[in-house]
């Protein structure tokens, strides 16, 4: 077929996604009677076609943006950082809150009656930006105030323009920043600058906003009272979701109880997005667990593969920047569903339902096979027989 004579870049992640997302069906739509019972809607169809077209979309987004050699994404960050901080601060300037708590995290698109969560944009081409620049200092001498304004203030006025609605998202963000620079070959002692600076503020942050409630809605009480609930090992109503996860993990046995039979879905307010993990689990049982996490840790092994394999150091950072959030947040949800994390709120990649995440997830996906298609262009120049073999490939690294 015409289509895959024009798909490039690693074969096995696209097969990886693809599974994934085929994967995502059954569960979703599963777990969408809540939605539609709670909704009133009485009909579970419309919630897959809607995941459906999400997931289309998400796959549109993959092959064009895996069309654009990956060398355009340095200026196109450098364009879209502004962008990106005039979007967090319309959608901090919303004021919406719900019971007080900050809730400015979407955006309404004009004239498609469709929400956006600019904080995944911001994530992404973040994490491009800061690829972009270490590849720029790579191997050179730099002080920590040559650094300062091009590198690390447009990570804190993006971070700090997130904190106020949605933190696990914005330690994410800093935690994958950190450790790409990291990567990156950037000063060990300036990274421990780095990291005292965003503790320091975050206190600061948290001592003002409990000083003056009403200055700015937050989500302080919130944050406490789930780190609170995680430590506490008393059943609390706050945990509600927790435990109702914890349920269905228990129900699922090995082989689970069969697609579309979860009782606890009925249940679980966030089934089919936050905690859907549990739900796979209690449908699918212990395989079905095993095979994410055997598919995530596929995603990740490849990754690392096209990393290895870039022809330039931005290349790989980028590949690493855009695709480690990718599994970090996976396993995150993950650990949540088994207690093992407080809730966070941060979706399963590819496969909980919802626009946004999938379209950034895919964004991400098309970056780094963008950066694989390109070593496939040079090999086929060149005239290089290169091995997928995954042991050659490791004995060429170490």
């Amino acid at each position: 077929m015409l289509l895959f004579k024009n798909i490039k870049g690693d074969r096995l992640i696209w097969a990886i996604v693809t599974l994934l997302a085929i994967f995502s069906f059954l569960p979703v739509y599963s777990a969408a009677s809540n939605l539609a019972y709670v909704g009133g809607i009485g009909n579970t169809f419309g919630f897959f076609v809607k995941h459906f077209m999400h997931l289309m979309l998400g796959f549109a987004i993959i092959y064009g943006v895996h069309k654009i050699p990956y060398r355009y994404f340095r200026g196109l960050s450098m364009v879209m950082i502004p962008i990106v901080l005039v979007l967090l601060i319309i959608t901090m300037l919303q004021g919406t809150t719900i019971e007080g708590a900050n809730a400015s995290r979407w955006i309404q698109i004009p004239f498609v009656g469709m929400s956006f969560q600019t904080s995944t944009l911001a994530a992404v081409v973040l994490m491009v930006y800061v690829a972009r620049y270490l590849s720029k200092i790579h191997d050179k001498n730099v002080t920590f105030t040559e650094t300062l304004l091009p590198l690390w203030a447009p990570v804190f006025f993006v971070l700090i323009l997130i904190l106020p609605a949605n933190f696990s998202t914005t330690a994410i963000i800093f935690l994958m920043v950190m450790m790409l620079a990291f990567i990156g070959g950037y000063p060990i002692k300036y990274l421990a600058v780095i990291i005292g600076t965003g503790i320091i503020v975050l206190s600061l942050f948290i001592l003002v906003a409990k000083a003056f409630p009403q200055a700015m809605p937050n989500r302080i009480d919130t944050w406490m009272s789930r780190i609170e609930n995680f430590s506490n090992a008393e059943d609390t109503e706050a945990d509600y979701q927790i435990q109702k996860a914890k349920i269905a993990i228990a129900s699922g046995d090995i082989f689970g109880r069969g697609p579309g039979k979860s009782l606890q879905k009925n249940f679980l307010p966030q089934s089919s997005s936050d905690f859907i993990f549990a739900i796979i689990i209690e449908e699918y049982g212990l395989i079905g667990g095993l095979f994410l996490l055997v598919m995530y840790s596929w995603l990740l092994f490849r990754m690392v593969i096209v990393s290895q394999k870039a022809d330039t150091v931005f290349g790989k950072l980028l590949v690493l920047g855009v695709g480690l959030p990718i599994v970090f947040q996976a396993l995150i949800n993950m650990a949540v569903a088994v207690e093992l994390f407080p809730v966070t709120g941060q979706t399963l990649p590819l496969i909980s339902s919802g626009g946004t995440s999938i379209w950034m997830t895919c964004l991400a996906i098309g970056i780094i096979l963008s950066v694989s298609a390109r070593r496939q262009e040079l090999k086929d120049i060149d005239g290089i027989n290169e091995s997928d073999n995954p042991l050659e490939i490791l004995s060429e690294t170490i």
